[in-house]
């Protein structure tokens, strides 16, 4: 199996080794404004078969809340049993531009004992910006993927997350987030990874459809001084999204998870002169214990006497030479001429690590 995950390395080595292809900019990277925001509220959800909360306190102060605005009035000291309603966290992505009046979607997750979700309904609920601010208003009937159900004697059975459900639009939107989008002197747009070789042929690809508007911040943003008014900067910033650029190699990098023995060993690896040895010893004990009679009225106790044999045997121990800059293709070749398992890949990559030799960054998950 690792001979051929090696050999499937070496063939995505040699197609990673030929030009880089050209990208879209939206796909490398994306603009600073431009970006969802993260929503949340607590409420409560209603009309659950037995599997509430039952006497949860936060439950029960919820209850309160959404009897208050209802204009119903609970006794003091009365705790209403809520089997059949749930405290709940709802959590909801506001996409950028969103205005007042578009739904979107939301997730309702339980924070209490109730068992499952499945046929409730969320009382409306405010959901909250990371500001303190009311952006959004939820409420509908639950989608539960989950199912959980208990016998009489204790068995249960859980079939996916049945305390975790989502409303499809079930938030209506009551305030936007100003972008700063139509009259910010600039506008940013930020690379998914830091390079700066990417950023700077980002930039001189801008600057050669459009002069002079772009400049580097770091090896992350590019500042755009784009003119203002919506309509026309929503034509540029849609131009510039669709220019191709080459982006730079990626880093050499090898990354080895070492719970499941899994290697991954970009085309940019390369080995300074090194010499590797690998072979395996294999020790055999095999025990051949006998009984020992004693001998006729001698009065002795029946023994059992121990006969160990021990033998080792070494095999393989071939060696593998790479020359200054041996390629990621040339290192897989190498590895299984040496007949390399999983582990002893792991193993002699940290030890060429150790010796100088591989020059690249190595990742252990």
């Amino acid at each position: 199996m690792i001979r051929s995950f090696l050999i499937a390395l070496a063939a995505l080595a040699g197609l990673a080794a030929g030009p880089a292809q050209a990208e879209r900019v939206r796909d490398l990277g994306t603009f600073q404004s431009v970006r969802s925001n993260q929503l949340t509220g607590y409420g409560i959800v209603v009309g659950l078969d037995g599997t509430g909360d039952d006497n949860f306190a936060y439950a029960t102060e919820a209850m309160r809340g959404v009897s208050t605005r209802l204009g119903l009035q609970l006794p003091p000291g009365a705790n209403p049993a809520l089997k059949n309603a749930a405290a709940v966290i709802i959590t909801a992505d506001l996409p950028a531009f969103s205005k007042p009046g578009q739904r979107i979607d939301v997730t309702v997750s339980t924070i209490g004992k109730a068992k499952s979700l499945r046929g409730g309904a969320l009382v409306m609920t405010a959901l909250y910006g990371a500001d303190g601010q009311i952006y959004a208003m939820a409420q509908g009937s639950l989608a539960v993927g989950g199912l959980g159900v208990s016998g009489r004697d204790g068995s249960k059975l859980t079939v996916n997350v049945p305390t975790v459900g989502r409303i499809p639009d079930g938030a209506s939107v009551e305030r936007g987030v100003a972008t700063g989008f139509e009259s910010a002197d600039l506008l940013r747009w930020n690379l998914n990874q830091a390079d700066f070789l990417t950023a700077a042929r980002v930039r001189d690809a801008i600057n050669a459809r459009y002069p002079g508007i772009a400049s580097v911040e770091d090896g992350v943003t590019l500042a755009l001084a784009l003119p203002a008014g919506a309509d026309l900067r929503a034509g540029i910033m849609a131009d510039i999204e669709m220019i191709d650029v080459s982006p730079a190699e990626a880093a050499a990098r090898v990354v080895v998870n070492s719970r499941t023995g899994t290697v991954v060993i970009s085309s940019a690896v390369r080995l300074a002169p090194a010499a590797i040895s690998h072979g395996s010893m294999v020790v055999r004990i095999d025990e051949s214990p006998m009984v020992v009679q004693p001998e006729p009225f001698s009065g002795g106790e029946t023994a059992v006497e121990q006969d160990s044999a021990i033998d080792a045997a070494e095999f393989g121990g071939a060696v593998a030479l790479f020359e200054p800059g041996a390629s990621l293709a040339e290192v897989v070749d190498a590895l299984n001429l040496l007949g390399a398992t999983p582990s002893d890949l792991v193993a002699i990559l940290e030890a060429l690590k150790q010796a100088g030799s591989l020059k690249a960054e190595m990742v252990v998950l």
